[in-house]
């Protein structure tokens, strides 16, 4: 699309009669100039930064097209078609130019971030199983392999181009090829040769001296170069990185019957939960690869031993821990807020700089700080509190229960505080003048008449702060890691556990192995348990509402 400045008419100037004329004026006539460069070069702006967008977009484009990932492919197509319309088109499209920004931002760092986990939630996606099934098949056959007892001698040197290295071959026919562990061996014509008549170096590629394969051995070595693009046909590896053998995988698959059949006549076939295994099911081949399982994962979360239970007692201690949170910091928060607002109080200033100092410092270095504090053997807190008591603040359950409350409590008042604080000096001081008026006591003041007033504005935020300490990762894992450990379960989940971070060791394998379809139907849990609160207590909050 063209694009093309309006043409400028030059300034006039309009006389006592109405009548205009070409102004003469030079102050006049430099800012017209300077607005007349102002657009061009907002025009010339604009185009470079479409340009560098569309150019970005084409690489992935390209990227995705290799990947065969049809669908973002399509998505991504449309988004930059979309993009160059609204800012290539008429000033109508004003508006569009302003939300697009936010739009595609929240298509990509959130809604598709939910609909993917939503989508992981039910598919066997995690260690062993996250691949496709050609990928499962050739790793399979790869990782089974043996070298052949009289394979011929590869005469082999190492090769490295963009920082992947390659094999440059000479058989013992003389044939010379070169490959790399993704590329099968591919024969090249005229490449560098030594004295003897074998391929030593290829243009565009960099040979390796002496020094550069020892540091880079282990690497080398681990290297397997597909024969043919069959993995059946086998691969090259080298121990020494000048000569290399064939290895043969023990398995051979038939893909006409979709099995595998090992050295000892056992056959392995897709049990349709995504792997190889036997008719017993007492062998399995790995890796596995990823398929729909439906609601499996939920019925997993709910229903197998190892998990139920300990998911309901860490469902139980995440409502707790989020409801004393909130009430706690609350009411610490509006009680220094009230006797930091009185007007008689002096240094009220720099009271409030004390008091919001735990806000300050990061929560994760403040988890780790409080942990030294209440190690059991030399913390600030049994050997100087309790005169060298060795409590175990951290390690027996109610205690790290209690003790992850009061650190959260000292992390969240100071926020509280400030919003209490604001709410406070925000009420008409007449209010209290016709309290005290009236006879009432500051107490059956602040219960009958500044809390109700309070809580209109302050409601939404303690909802908000709920759903916060609902999935208050950080002060969990600095402090405690969610420990100790149930001992009736085989996972990694203990005492002082939230889901949130009984969904992250279960997503990332701590203490097992990773299973993030299971983690995302947990996810999925979480998110219809906070929906569903927030909801109910916003209706629940419209009462105050009718406050004035």
């Amino acid at each position: 699309m063209a694009i093309s400045a309006a043409p400028q008419k030059p300034p006039v100037d309009r006389d006592s009669a109405g009548t205009t004329a070409i102004t003469t004026d030079p102050h006049r006539l430099r800012t017209a100039a300077g607005f007349r460069r102002s657009g061009l070069v907002a025009v010339i702006t604009k185009i470079l930064l479409l340009g560098l967008f569309d150019a970005f977009s084409l690489s992935l484009i390209f990227a995705m097209a290799g990947l065969y990932l049809w669908g973002p492919l399509v998505a991504t197509i449309i988004i930059t078609l979309l993009i160059n319309w609204i800012y290539l088109g008429k000033s109508r499209r004003l508006p569009g130019k302003y939300l697009t920004p936010g739009v595609v931002f929240l298509l990509v760092f959130q809604i598709f971030v939910v609909f993917f986990s939503g989508y992981i939630a039910f598919t066997n996606y995690g260690d062993g199983h996250n691949s496709t099934k050609a990928d499962a098949i050739g790793v399979i056959t790869v990782a089974a392999q043996k070298r052949v007892s009289d394979s011929p001698t590869y005469a082999v040197n190492i090769l490295q181009k963009d920082g992947k290295f390659f094999f440059l071959i000479t058989d013992p026919d003389g044939k010379m090829s070169v490959g790399s562990s993704t590329d099968p061996l591919t024969e090249v014509k005229n490449p560098q040769r030594d004295s003897a008549g074998k391929a030593n170096g290829l243009p565009g590629y960099d040979t390796l001296t002496l020094d550069r394969v020892l540091a880079a051995q282990e690497a080398i070595t681990a290297i397997a170069v597909p024969l043919t693009a069959d993995p059946a046909d086998g691969t090259l590896r080298t121990d020494d990185a000048s000569s290399a053998y064939l290895y043969k995988s023990d398995l051979s698959y038939n893909q006409k019957a979709d099995t595998f059949t090992d050295g000892s006549g056992a056959v392995y076939r897709d049990d349709g939960k995504g792997e190889f295994a036997t008719a017993n099911g007492t062998k399995k081949l790995s890796p596995g690869w990823k398929i729909d399982v439906g609601f499996e994962n939920f019925a997993k979360a709910f229903t197998n031993p190892q998990l139920s239970g300990p998911l309901l007692r860490v469902a139980i201690w995440t409502f707790v821990f989020a409801l004393a949170s909130v009430a706690l910091t609350f009411a610490l928060g509006l009680f220094l807020a009230l006797v930091l607002n009185h007007p008689t109080l002096r240094g009220k200033k720099i009271y409030r700089v004390l008091v919001i100092l735990p806000y300050a410092f990061p929560v994760y270095l403040s988890g780790l700080v409080w942990a030294g504090l209440l190690n059991p053997q030399f913390g600030f807190v049994n050997q100087v509190l309790f005169g060298g008591a060795q409590i175990p603040w951290l390690t027996a359950p109610l205690l790290a229960q209690f003790s992850v409350i009061l650190v959260n409590v000292w992390l969240g008042y100071p926020y509280m505080f400030l919003v209490c604080t604001g709410a406070l000096q925000s009420l008409p001081e007449e209010l209290n003048e016709a309290a005290r008026v009236d006879g009432a006591s500051p107490w059956r003041a602040l219960r009958s008449i500044k809390l109700p007033l309070l809580l209109v504005s302050i409601a939404p935020l303690l909802i908000a702060s709920f759903a916060f300490n609902f999935n208050n990762f950080n002060v969990i894992y600095m402090l405690t890691r969610g420990w100790p450990r149930f001992s009736d379960t085989t996972f990694d989940i203990g005492s002082t556990d939230l889901l949130i971070t009984m969904v992250y060791k279960v997503a990332f394998g701590s203490g097992g192995a990773r299973d993030y379809g299971l983690a995302s139907a947990l996810s999925i849990v979480i998110f219809l348990l906070i929906a569903t609160i927030s909801v109910i207590a916003f209706r629940r909050t419209k009462a105050l509402e009718d406050i004035n």
